[in-house]
């Protein structure tokens, strides 16, 4: 155990350092300077994020990956498909009314859409949209086309949303699409699909695990949409305060219980649903649950610790960089945007986690250093290309249209495996860190150049462009692989054509 914790520990310093190094330069140049506190502070909520990260995946190894593959494998095997889907429905719909996200989302908009109806209305969209991955790999259904046939659902509402003078809402829903991308649910699910799709087998055993979190993701955007047809009035967003004494002195406890009770209802959810089944279906011996017990107490501490580092620490100090930063050169904070989307992925909790499936799942054809780079490179473009959205003033639609066209179009060329990964990624890699750093220091920056009444225009929707940018750059991992495979066929066979008459053999 001792090992495993100061593996994970090692792994969580590497991810972080860059984004730190990185901020802390910074904070001594004239573009973000920070005081001396501010940086004491940073620097100890760094420490902290390093502790959180490590303490969150040895908990997620030993507890969350294990549950949802265990109620894959246990409910598949039982012959009871009906309950499997059940089961999956009420995940979905609980796992999703208990995150902390949903209730800020319905807050934000809660002057036009009832919050209530909207919890609901998303609890039960990915509750279906978890039952429909499940069935798409109990039927061995080709993602591509399900993804096809949503998307093209989602644009035809988001197109309805615009002619109706709505477009507000544009970015909100697609960023609406995170909240099923929790650091809690995406072991979960993800063990889930990859438990089902190996007890079914299979020659795409390896290809159906993944997907889930894809599909998953679709719900909440469809949702919001929906709803957002119906809304009337402007939304208005409510700017926080990104001081750091806010989260200080009699606020932290207030801070913590509250981040406590928000870990600590999502994680009994999910516990209390797995007793359920342990109970009448799976039977799983004693010492399997006192591993999961261990590993949920491990994920509690260190997600709870992660979300404060994140809240006292991360966040003003991302919204202080955006609004300093703004007042100078846009073009610097374009580069900045690249560079920090580049290294704040590595620190993503739920990303190592899907790296590491990934490789295991494949059995090496996927490296967890290829899905990193690949990672890396699409989150430091989206956030590039999202300042480059706030300094120029035009819609998300310009980016989401084209993007989608051409994650859709690759998915035809590359293999399927490749597409279900990268469509999983998309939803990973816009997890908590993206909302508590990235999305302030945009809010931040929309404030300076904009002012507080653009910030649901221009600020939001960078959770969207995260989501979307990894599609295209995952699949180009594939795309390249395929051109490879092509040209070394072409290349043995033109060796075979142009091989010398002579050294062939005849037998009479």
């Amino acid at each position: 155990m001792k090992k495993a914790l100061l593996s994970k520990l090692t792994e969580a310093l590497t991810s972080v350092l860059p984004v730190f190094v990185i901020v802390l330069v910074l904070s001594f140049t004239p573009l973000a300077p920070l005081s001396g506190k501010e940086r004491i502070i940073f620097t100890l909520c760094a420490l902290f994020l390093v502790i959180g990260i490590g303490l969150f995946n040895l908990g997620a190894d030993l507890a969350m990956s294990p549950i949802g593959r265990h109620v894959g494998e246990g409910l598949t095997k039982s012959g009871r498909i009906r309950l499997l889907f059940a089961a999956c429905f009420l995940m979905g719909v609980l796992i999703t009314v208990a995150e902390p996200d949903l209730s800020v989302l319905a807050g934000q908009i809660s002057n036009v859409v009832n919050p209530l109806a909207l919890i609901a209305s998303v609890g039960i969209g990915v509750g279906l949209f978890l039952m429909l991955a499940v069935l798409r790999i109990v039927t061995k259904t080709d993602l591509t086309a399900m993804l096809l046939f949503f998307y093209m659902l989602m644009f035809a509402f988001a197109s309805l949303l615009v002619v109706q003078g709505g477009k507000a809402f544009l970015p909100l829903a697609f960023d609406s699409g995170g909240v099923t991308t929790g650091p809690i649910t995406v072991p979960f699910i993800m063990a889930l699909g990859i438990g089902i799709a190996q007890t079914i087998g299979g020659r795409n055993s390896g290809q159906n695990s993944f997907g889930l979190i894809a599909l998953c993701s679709a719900g909440p955007i469809l949702a919001v949409l929906i709803l957002s047809l119906t809304a009337s009035g402007e939304i208005h967003f409510p700017l926080p305060d990104y001081s750091m004494e806010a989260g200080l002195g009699i606020a932290f406890w207030h801070l913590l219980l509250e981040t406590g009770w928000d870990v600590a209802k999502s994680l009994l959810l999910m516990l209390g649903f797995f007793f359920i089944l342990q109970k009448y279906v799976l039977h799983l011996p004693q010492q399997k649950i006192v591993q999961i017990l261990f590993g949920v107490a491990f994920a509690f501490v260190g997600l709870v610790t992660f979300l404060m580092a994140v809240t006292i620490g991360f966040m003003p100090v991302g919204y202080k960089i955006g609004l300093q930063m703004a007042q100078g050169n846009p073009g610097i904070l374009i580069l900045f945007g690249f560079i920090i989307g580049m290294v704040v992925v590595l620190a993503e909790p739920a990303v190592h986690v899907l790296n590491q499936q990934v490789e295991e799942v494949t059995n090496g054809a996927v490296r967890q250093k290829q899905m990193m780079i690949a990672l890396s490179v699409g989150v430091g473009v989206s956030i590039g290309l999202s300042v480059l959205r706030l300094v120029l003033g035009f819609s998300l639609l310009y980016y989401l249209i084209p993007g989608y066209l051409i994650s859709l179009g690759l998915s035809f060329f590359v293999p399927k495996l490749y597409t279900a990964i990268a469509f999983d990624s998309g939803g990973v890699a816009s997890g908590p860190l993206t909302s508590s750093f990235i999305l302030p220091m945009m809010i931040g920056a929309c404030v300076s150049m904009r002012g507080a009444d653009a910030i649901m225009d221009f600020a939001f929707g960078i959770v969207a462009m995260v989501a979307m940018t990894p599609l295209i750059t995952i699949q180009s991992l594939g795309f390249r692989s395929v051109v490879s495979d092509f040209v070394k066929e072409k290349r043995s066979v033109k060796k075979i054509l142009s091989a010398d008459d002579a050294q062939i053999i005849y037998f009479e």
